[in-house]
């Protein structure tokens, strides 16, 4: 079993992002000048909420910001509940002693209405999120191994995009690949990362739970 495991947050714990995409078309559009497309708040992804915010409009950003938050919170009402079977997940892994971070490109105020919303607010050891300059998944995960002294076979990660895997390929450490969004590419998902990836939360579950199985096996030679 993996000593630490971090995990996404849009389209990985919940299927938030699409009330982020409204959240921006609905709280920052007016700002902009013109409706924005799904494709030009998508190219911001990476960024946290504020990065976004600035690139698409530098000079309001402020007033844009306070109206995407409030936007973002009521959107969020429609969406209560994680992704089916993450929740019994999250607990096995603490009932495993399993270290659980949640590392995200959201940023804090987000991050923490999407907790919240959720109802998972005490679950994660580390809540790391993202920076409005650069993605900075790959700076989170190096710190957590030197902060828990980690090799990088006790630690993974658990995301839905192709970034996530690069990201983890670049520090060393396996990717679970989450394909169970509506949407997802899996041809493209497994062409980079075979073998790695869950169509189902399940599916992860009997991974990890295998893992477990294995590593109690290996102790006991």
């Amino acid at each position: 079993m993996f000593q630490m495991i971090g995990f996404d947050m849009d389209g990985t714990i919940a299927d938030t992002i699409p009330i982020c995409i409204r959240a921006f078309q609905k709280g920052v559009s007016p700002y902009t000048g013109h409706a924005l497309s799904e494709t030009e708040i998508r190219r911001t992804f990476g960024l946290n909420d504020i990065g976004m915010i600035k690139a698409l409009t530098p000079q309001n950003w402020e007033q844009a910001a306070q109206t995407f938050y409030r936007e973002y919170e009521l959107l969020h009402e429609e969406r209560r509940d994680p992704f089916p079977g993450i929740l019994d997940l999250l607990l096995f892994l603490k009932q495993e002693k399993v270290k659980i971070a949640l590392i995200t490109g959201k940023g804090e105020r987000s991050c923490e209405i999407s907790l919240e919303k959720l109802g998972i607010s005490s679950l994660f050891d580390e809540v790391l999120c993202g920076s409005e300059i650069a993605p900075n998944k790959e700076e989170h995960m190096k710190n957590l191994l030197e902060k828990y002294t980690l090799s990088r076979k006790e630690f993974c990660y658990v995301g839905d995009a192709i970034s996530d895997i690069e990201v983890c390929r670049r520090v060393g450490i396996t990717c679970l690949t989450a394909a169970w969004q509506d949407g997802a590419d899996h041809a493209v998902l497994e062409k980079e990362n075979p073998g790695h990836v869950f169509y189902r939360v399940e599916d992860l579950m009997k991974y990890l739970k295998r893992e477990s199985t294995h590593t109690e096996g290996r102790r006991d030679l």
